[in-house]
């Protein structure tokens, strides 16, 4: 039963109501629709992202001249999608199956987990690595507690902690670990062996800030340069957080109507 409510609620409002007499205030808006308002402010960022992926990986190979903006955006699309399916289906299969066991609802906070654990790693990072760091995270950090609320623990930064210290070459350095490194469907740029490329703060780390110029504070910026898939573009990040902040304003404009409506008809 948990298992086809949770599908209804996560396309409908639930019907269920506190009962009269009770001190609520009630709206269309439940946890599942707060968890969504925060995907959909996730989403200019992960889009870029990808579209860097892309971007990183011609620049690489030297024919950014000669490719488009859907050249780009398709293939780091594809280098992308696997890892987002591979932290739901991983997440969210072991939410289930806890819901199942204890006979309770399923909770909606890995919708927002699922896409932002994606988003906070390499693009190269390996699915298996991915894969078990997710199921760690869900089951360590976060079930073990109780679950959505009562998690000590974010997944999202226990999952890229787990990462970090389990397979530590495949997660940070100037090895290859930022660009995608293969073609996807014919799309993109097999680099070369010996290739490899820092961020900017690993270029900072090393040679300073001296070599920083106008153009690559530009590009930094707006997010053209080597980084976990959805940390890159300030503007991107910048953009879903006036969305959450508008949605939050929104939100408190209709709780308080709410109770200045209550108050006038007491």
């Amino acid at each position: 039963r948990s298992f086809v409510d949770g599908f209804e609620t996560c396309a409908f409002v639930p019907n269920q109501t506190s009962r009269q007499g009770c001190v609520n205030i009630h709206d269309a808006i439940d946890s599942k629709r707060i968890m969504s308002f925060v995907v959909i402010s996730l989403l200019p960022a992960l889009f870029f992202g990808m579209y860097n992926v892309g971007y990183q990986n011609y620049a690489a190979a030297g024919t950014l001249a000669d490719s488009t903006f859907w050249d780009l955006f398709i293939f780091g699309f594809f280098a992308v999608l696997p890892k987002i399916l591979v932290s739901y289906i991983v997440g969210l299969g072991i939410e289930f199956v806890v819901a199942q066991w204890k006979n309770e609802e399923i909770q909606e906070g890995f919708l927002v987990s699922g896409i932002l654990i994606p988003m906070i790693i390499p693009v190269n990072t390996p699915l298996w690595a991915l894969a078990l760091a997710v199921a760690f995270s869900v089951i360590i950090a976060k079930e073990i507690f109780g679950g959505t609320g009562m998690n000590i623990f974010n997944p999202a930064l226990i999952t890229r902690a787990f990462l970090f210290f389990s397979y530590p070459t495949a997660m940070t350095g100037d090895a290859t670990v930022w660009v995608a490194q293969d073609t996807i469907f014919g799309l993109g740029y097999k680099a070369a062996d010996a290739y490899t490329a820092a961020t900017p703060l690993g270029e900072a780390a090393v040679a300073g800030f001296q070599g920083f110029t106008p153009e690559t504070i530009q590009d930094a910026v707006i997010g053209l340069v080597p980084g976990c898939i959805g940390e890159t573009s300030v503007i991107a990040i910048a953009l879903g957080g006036l969305l959450l902040l508008y949605t939050g304003i929104a939100s408190w404009k209709i709780m308080l109507s709410s109770v200045i409506g209550g108050l006038a008809i007491g």
